[in-house]
């Protein structure tokens, strides 16, 4: 006779809490079914209770704002950062949107510029308003207004403002979530350039490349110089480090025409024009395009997904849930969530979208699945 069944009612249950008090205490988990309620789901225990939640931001009422409130109470003297970021609820107190991206809006009052940093999170920027934003990026000078995305790959030296007279918003996306659970996160900013033989600590980076370096060398598809060097920042992203919204609008204006796909209407990615490839290894950006009227079939992939709408308005079910949007609000599409998005205006709506595809399909984890007209659900990838 083993000691379960000498063990009965009071004492059993004693005896099991006492054992699983001893293995907490040990900085230990139990993995074992008592019996087959939800709660004690054996495969349940090992999953994060945290998850990302279908989750809509919205701008007009209450980013825009509260960023102008911060405006009025918070100088760059003393902070070099006034960003909002964006906490998804199922995810607090995690400063993340989704599961592996962090996203926040900035607004840089006119003519101010924060001091070079550096991180090993890559990062993008979206122009939302404001004709003259800055980021220099390792010794390039970019100017960027609305629809421009920038690049600050990790490990470059980079430093954000702007040079307009009015007051300029963008929208950032980082890997910062994935970077920080990979236990690889870090910032710097003691910038430092060489002068005369001596470490000199600057508050501005000099100017290394014209300010059209990228456009000029990047800006004509198929065509690639050979005599300059792709090698830019840690060379673990694109060297281009700024697409422009006017080229990327008028190609999608080309398509509009197209049948598109089915579960993704128009979808254009931005791509290492050395390469092929998305801009980063680990996370991904698109520009979407739904006609007028035009609606998606249902789509679910690994992949989670973080979607800005730049250009008119509309409305997503994500899961079971309806999120209605209009220009610059920003909502989550976790993995694993059924999504479809619907243009019920007469005017063309445009997403920006962020997504960790790269992530999971360099692990082998990426999936993608859409239901079809009947109804039946098909595997795409």
């Amino acid at each position: 006779m083993n000691a379960r069944t000498q063990l009965e009612g009071h004492n059993l249950q004693a005896a099991l809490d006492q054992l699983h008090a001893d293995v907490h205490s040990h900085n230990m988990a139990p993995y074992w079914v008592l019996d087959r309620t939800v709660k004690n789901d054996e495969d349940r225990q090992v999953l994060d209770t945290r998850k990302a939640i279908p989750f809509i931001w919205k701008y007009k009422t209450d980013i825009e704002p509260l960023l102008y409130r911060s405006a009025e109470l918070i100088n760059t003297e003393t902070s070099e950062r006034r960003s909002l970021v964006l906490v998804n609820p199922g995810l607090a107190p995690k400063r993340a949107v989704v599961t592996t991206m962090y996203v926040a809006y900035r607004l840089n009052d006119p003519r101010e510029i924060m001091p070079p940093h550096r991180h090993s999170p890559n990062a993008v920027r979206l122009g939302l308003t404001g004709k003259q934003n800055f980021t220099g990026v390792e010794g390039e000078n970019i100017t960027f207004g609305p629809g421009d995305l920038v690049l600050t790959p990790h490990d470059t030296w980079h430093n954000h403002g702007n040079q307009g007279d009015d007051n300029a918003i963008n929208l950032s996306v980082l890997d910062l979530p994935l970077v920080e659970t990979l236990n690889s996160m870090y910032f710097e900013h003691d910038y430092t350039e060489e002068e005369e033989g001596q470490r000199v600590r600057k508050a501005m980076q000099s100017e290394r490349f014209p300010p059209d370096y990228s456009q000029r060398v990047y800006g004509q598809g198929g065509l690639l110089p050979r005599f300059v060097s792709h090698h830019r920042g840690a060379g673990a992203a694109s060297p281009m480090y700024v697409y422009r919204y006017d080229m990327m609008r008028e190609l999608l204006e080309k398509f509009r025409d197209w049948d598109g796909d089915p579960h993704e209407a128009l979808m254009i990615e931005y791509v290492d024009p050395t390469t092929g490839q998305g801009i980063f290894k680990t996370i991904t950006f698109f520009m979407q395009m739904l006609r007028p009227g035009e609606k998606t079939l249902a789509l679910k992939q690994s992949a989670s997904l973080v979607c800005s709408p730049f250009e008119g308005s509309g409305y997503s079910m994500v899961g079971d849930k309806k999120m209605e949007w209009s220009q610059f609000d920003t909502f989550a599409v976790p993995g694993g969530t059924w999504c479809e998005h619907v243009n019920n205006s007469d005017k063309p709506a445009i997403l920006f979208v962020a997504s960790d595809e790269p992530t999971l399909k360099a692990l082998a984890l990426y999936q993608k699945h859409g239901k079809l007209k009947s109804g039946e659900v098909k595997r795409l990838f």
